[in-house]
């Protein structure tokens, strides 16, 4: 495949994505005002709620099958490790750069997740398309490709929804900002019920000793007042201890309740990766729901059609952000060319190594485009979903916009180099 031909395939994908980025913050000026601070938070709920968990589930219905999950065993353990990559080197950058730890959160999800959704699902049949691609017949490398994407982008999705959105929520906190009111979705562990049960349990250890102690024989003053004291300072004995071990549980679940919200394990986007798999994987419910003859056809179209809605709708928010970064932001030159660095030459030959070696010891097997799939996924520019993030938690979201304009700007040149490299290794 000539140079220019690949230069054409990076570049397309990442300049559709800065186009409507301009427009996002075209949208955003106050002159025009339709994208302002109401109209992004409920476009990010929209988004959170309904386009994600609709483009997670309709692609793994549509491409995910239980023999494609046996051969792609390997995928999440990948994306996992890109995660785990990104998350140290990030971790690093922000400790170097003395970045504000309110930021850490959004420099250490921006390591750590690529867009590893939108960009393949324009970049893999591109490169399928071309005549000379070394991944064999057009149709056939499509219809895989297609899968291998879909995989990608909802185990990418549980990962993000999961792990980087609590990362940069419990960094967001250190600005002192409440954050409880960023999602619908969270847990009270304010240790009401907690205190609730001590004090009852505390009133009824005490009437149990009373009622014993009144149906014994009565003693005389002498003897009932000693037995009296002796009794109380039992009562305060026991009451002080199981107090003390009451408080020290509630304190470790107060502790682990700050650190993460158990709830937002179980996003959207999760339930939806567990729908799809299940309609892809249990062959009835696929026929029922997946093909132009099945019965119930229109709900899988449905939820394509409003999943085709993500991409724009995140990218708009980024660009609609972008409006504040332009005019103030907390991120410096040096803090942008660490990420770039680690997203675009770092991370790609970690990736290299981390994919032959999975090769050499046959975790992965002989399929180039599996391969080269897995190798991109470590050379793609952050997941757009982390401006939805921080636009939901309203924590750097205009330091975020800024990231993406670089990031997505650069990422035209470095895909350009990194994806004939890629094939390069693969087939030979």
């Amino acid at each position: 495949m000539a140079f220019i031909d690949l230069f054409v395939v990076a570049l397309i994908p990442v300049l559709k994505t800065l186009l409507i980025t301009a427009v996002g913050l075209l949208l955003a000026i106050p002159r025009v005002n339709i994208l302002g601070d109401a109209a992004r938070h409920h476009l990010n709920n929209v988004v959170f709620y309904v386009f994600i968990p609709a483009l997670v589930g309709g692609s793994l219905a549509d491409t995910v099958t239980a023999s494609t999950l046996v051969s792609l065993w390997f995928m999440p353990v990948n994306i996992l490790l890109t995660f785990i990559v990104g998350s140290g080197l990030g971790w690093v950058l922000c400790k170097i750069t003395r970045t504000p730890e309110h930021l850490y959160g959004l420099v250490i999800g921006s390591c750590a997740a690529g867009n590893l959704g939108n960009l393949l699902l324009i970049i893999i049949p591109a490169v399928c398309e071309e005549s000379n691609s070394p991944f064999g017949d057009k149709l056939t490398c499509s219809t895989n490709g297609q899968a291998l994407v879909s995989l990608s982008m909802a185990i990418c999705a549980v990962y993000i929804w999961s792990y980087v959105y609590n990362i940069i929520r419990s960094y967001g906190n250190l600005s002192g900002k409440d954050l409880t009111k960023a999602s619908t979705i969270s847990i009270d562990c304010s240790g009401k019920t907690l205190d609730m049960f001590m004090e009852n349990y505390t009133e009824a250890l005490i009437r149990s000793r009373r009622s014993s102690f009144e149906d014994c024989e009565a003693p005389d003053d002498d003897q009932y007042a000693e037995v009296q004291e002796d009794n109380n300072i039992v009562h305060e004995d026991v009451e002080d201890k199981n107090v003390s071990v009451l408080a020290k549980i509630k304190g470790h679940i107060d502790a682990f309740s700050d650190k993460i919200n158990l709830k937002m394990w179980m996003t959207p986007s999760t339930i939806a990766t567990i729908v799809g798999l299940l309609i892809g994987v249990i062959s009835p419910i696929r026929k029922l729901l997946i093909g132009d003859d099945a019965p119930l056809r229109v709900i899988d179209s449905s939820a394509s059609l409003l999943g085709e809605a993500t991409v724009p709708c995140m990218t708009l928010i980024v660009g609609a952000n972008l409006l504040k970064g332009l005019k103030k932001s907390g991120v410096g030159m040096w803090l942008v060319a660490g990420i770039v660095v680690i997203r675009y030459v770092i991370s790609p030959i970690i990736g290299i190594g981390i994919v032959k070696a999975a090769h050499h010891v046959g975790f992965v097997g002989s399929d180039s485009l599996y391969q080269f799939v897995l190798m991109i996924q470590y050379s793609l520019p952050p997941a757009m979903a982390i401006g939805t993030i921080t636009q939901l938690f309203e924590v750097g979201e205009s330091e975020c916009s800024v990231i993406m304009l670089w990031t997505y700007g650069v990422a035209s040149i470095s895909l350009t180099l990194w994806t004939p490299l890629f094939m390069w290794l693969v087939s030979s």
